[in-house]
């Protein structure tokens, strides 16, 4: 089968688990999820994928972190967190020196899922419980990557060549 072939059916059936997974076994936002795996491939996918990946969409999240634990914690107005996000912005560029986070929208996704999840739970980065809007974030982008690695082995397995398959013999000219 061919590698566009397999993307089709494992796309498909990993999507509807991770919908599952993340709906009743582990309660993180399966937007996040799919952004961390979309960041997987993007960055190359294999076990580098996975960690650059990992590392920079969790550079991304502390570094949002960060920045709302400063909004948040000093109660800023609008545009003092705008300032903040400002900084943190800057911040993401200055850390993508280090090759590993070289990627700049990998960390991008990181501090913007973080965001994101904040403002659907209505919880701030200082919520002290299990459903911590920037734990539950980190969680879905360890989880996206994850995601990543399994559907690429299922896609080399499902595109692999049986390998009892005779090779055409190559013709001898005289």
């Amino acid at each position: 089968m061919s590698g566009k072939n397999a993307l089709a059916p494992r796309i498909g059936v990993l999507g509807a688990v991770a919908v599952l997974f993340t709906g009743a076994v582990v309660l993180v936002p399966v937007w996040v999820v799919f952004i961390a795996w979309a960041s997987f491939f993007i960055l190359g996918g294999g076990m580098n994928g996975l960690v650059r990946s990992v590392v920079s969409n969790l550079t991304g999240l502390v570094i949002a972190t960060v920045t709302l634990m400063v909004s948040q914690g000093l109660g800023m107005g609008l545009v003092l967190t705008a300032v903040a996000v400002g900084a943190g912005s800057a911040a993401m560029v200055l850390v993508s020196r280090a090759s590993l986070l070289g990627t700049i929208p990998a960390i991008v996704w990181g501090f913007a899922s973080t965001v994101g999840t904040v403002a659907v739970t209505g919880r701030g980065v200082l919520t002290a419980s299990i459903g911590n809007p920037a734990v539950m974030a980190a969680v879905a982008l360890v989880l996206g990557g994850l995601f990543g690695i399994v559907s690429e082995r299922v896609a080399q397995v499902l595109s692999a060549e049986p390998a009892n398959r005779a090779e055409p013999s190559p013709e001898i000219s005289g």
